[in-house]
């Protein structure tokens, strides 16, 4: 899908789900962009399987990036506005989820399973992530947004599915992988695990 199709299609998406903002005057910046997808909670029962990447450097809560931090302490923000304990960060989580957003922007996709059919408890198995209880996932993608990481929370929680992921105390701890495409496009992944 060539550039100018890709922007028409997300352009499309986000007049239909409404999360696009009319231009005012003459501006000549492209109205904003953003779309959101969410998958439910998975239980699983633990499987042995070696991880087939290397293993790479799974970052700290201090070593997020602004967008991730800014979206993981707006999403605690959220759970103790609603009575329920703040998430922990889980650095192999974000090393994953920042691999799966970076991979839906270089591969041309916005979805939870990959091109060649890899779903969230496969991409949890790939790095490593073998033994869990329940894991879940959201995504998003934004353009254009001041706050990327902030704006992404906010429209999660307008979103049934989204919001049920963020406010359920069956998940212990989240991080927020992002990537940033070189047309400034961001892509967010927020994963939830209990182990």
């Amino acid at each position: 899908m060539n550039g100018r199709n890709r922007y028409l299609l997300l352009s499309l998406a986000a007049i239909i789900c409404g999360f696009s903002h009319a231009a005012l005057g003459q501006e000549s910046r492209p109205a904003p962009v953003a779309r959101l997808v969410s998958a439910g909670p998975i239980n699983s029962a633990p499987k042995r399987i070696s991880p087939s990447v290397p293993a790479a450097t799974s970052p700290s809560l201090g070593e997020a990036t602004a967008i991730e931090r800014r979206a993981f302490e707006q999403t605690n923000l959220v759970r103790i506005e609603n009575g329920l304990p703040p998430f922990t960060w889980d650095a192999e989580v974000c090393r994953m989820a920042r691999d799966h957003s970076e991979n839906m922007s270089r591969e041309g996709y916005f979805s939870h399973t990959t091109p060649d059919g890899k779903r969230l408890r496969d991409r949890a198995r790939l790095v490593g992530i073998i033994q869990f209880r329940v894991v879940a996932e959201n995504i998003a993608y934004n353009q254009g947004y001041e706050d990327p990481g902030a704006f992404a929370v906010e429209r999660w929680m307008l979103s049934p599915k989204h919001r049920a992921n963020i406010l359920s105390p069956e998940f212990q701890a989240m991080a927020i992988g992002s990537f940033v495409a070189p047309d400034g496009a961001v892509y967010l992944t927020q994963t939830f695990i209990t182990r």
